[in-house]
């Protein structure tokens, strides 16, 4: 058995809650209009309805609609054009007049957007069709002088109100765009940050690994090694490294503190540097039997621009690192080679299980050349290979796009 559905009967709609300005705009006509009605004030006499009460009538209606301008703009209107027809029946009251023309200003300016833009052409109509009408009934220059009252009461209000809208609604885009202006920019300063924070990480993680890993591979073996010979080299290798790495952290947080701006910022290491870097490479790895060869196939240095040496260098240093902790014992080769458009940086190592001792890594290295190969737009390779003889080699392979040189073009 079904039982019937309850029958619910709407709510009506509540009527708004005037705006107290607007309740005390009302109150305030009301008044003078009384007080212009008690001394016999109209606007002109001999009318339909020329009883002294029937004035009242279109000034009490009209306060009325003043009360609802903001809250009510539509039905204000409405009825207030009716208050003001019904109003020329009688002896009138200049109250009345000027109420009116404050509810068409309100009715543009608060009510909404549809309504906004057809009443000042509705009004300008009607001032146009009063003005001709007059004209054609009475053919003289008091017609015009009509169409001159019709459109001070009716259009100039609904133009000021068209006005002042058109301005609050430029003022509150303006607004807007301000905030999401402000909105971007702080957006643009959390990326910034960011990108600042990943740049130091990987500036960070690049100067210091090497260092690091070098020093624990070499006190993992004196420790491991009980011969006085190897243990002195071990700890010669681990104090240079780590006066180097100190003294590149110590240059990191100088840069990081001085915010001067009177010193000159460090040179990023280059290319230039890079004999130097596998010196100093081949020197760690030779207690792990790891060769380490550079093949520079650039024909010159010309034509690199700052950012592509740094990252060909960092990439170089970290590959350098990984082959220390990681490779097996045999040959390391760092391979450059230069195109019209790119330059191609290329080093591999022995793949498989390394005898002795290793060092922990975190994967942070190839994450930190993948995004420097990125910010240059380039292409980035890492993973085991076979090479021509069979062997299987770890293989870490960037290519960053370069401009070509005038010369090279020639």
């Amino acid at each position: 058995m079904t039982l019937p559905r309850p029958v619910t009967t709407p709510r009506p709609t509540p009527i708004p809650r005037p705006h107290r300005v607007d309740l005390l705009i009302a109150l305030s006509g009301l008044a003078v209009g009384l007080l212009l009605w008690s001394f016999g004030l109209y606007t002109t006499d001999d009318r339909v309805f020329d009883q002294r009460w029937a004035a009242l009538v279109p000034l009490a209606v009209m306060s009325a609609c003043e009360a609802g301008r903001r809250t009510m703009p539509r039905a204000a209107l409405t009825v207030g054009t009716l208050a003001i027809i019904a109003d020329q029946f009688t002896n009138g009251n200049l109250v009345t007049v000027l109420m009116f023309t404050d509810i068409v200003y309100a009715a543009v300016v608060y009510g909404p957007p549809a309504q906004a833009r057809r009443v000042p052409y509705t009004t300008g109509l009607i001032t146009v069709a009063v003005t001709i009408g007059f004209l054609v009934w009475w053919q003289n220059a008091l017609a015009l002088l009509v169409g001159v009252i019709t459109g001070m009461v009716s259009f100039l209000p609904a133009m000021t109100g068209a006005i002042v809208r058109n301005h609050r609604e430029a003022a509150e885009a303006a607004r807007l765009r301000a905030e999401q202006t402000a909105l971007l920019a702080e957006m643009d300063r959390v990326q910034a940050v960011a990108a600042e924070r990943a740049r130091m990480a990987r500036e960070l993680h690049d100067m210091v690994a090497n260092h690091l890993s070098a020093i624990a591979i070499h006190s993992t073996a004196a420790l491991s090694l009980d011969e006085p010979a190897t243990t002195r080299q071990a700890l010669t290798v681990i104090r240079e490294n780590s006066v180097a790495g100190l003294a590149e952290m110590r240059r990191l947080i100088g840069l990081l503190r001085d915010s001067s701006g009177d010193k000159e910022p460090a040179a990023a290491p280059t290319l230039a540097g890079l004999d130097a870097l596998v010196g100093q490479a081949r020197a760690n790895a030779r207690p792990s039997g790891l060769v380490l060869v550079l093949d520079d196939g650039r024909e010159s240095d010309a034509g690199l621009p700052a950012p592509v040496e740094l990252a060909a260098y960092r990439i170089v240093q970290e590959s350098l690192t990984n082959a220390l902790k990681h490779a097996a014992p045999g040959e390391v080769r760092v391979l450059l080679g230069r195109a019209p458009d790119a330059l191609t940086v290329e080093v591999t190592s022995p793949y498989g299980e390394r005898p002795g001792p290793t060092a922990p890594g975190s994967g942070a290295g190839l994450v930190g050349m993948r995004e420097r190969v990125a910010l240059l737009d380039g292409a980035f390779e890492a993973g085991p290979v076979t090479d021509h003889e069979g062997h299987r080699r770890w293989r870490v392979r960037a290519e960053l796009p370069v401009a070509a040189s005038d010369e090279e073009r020639a």
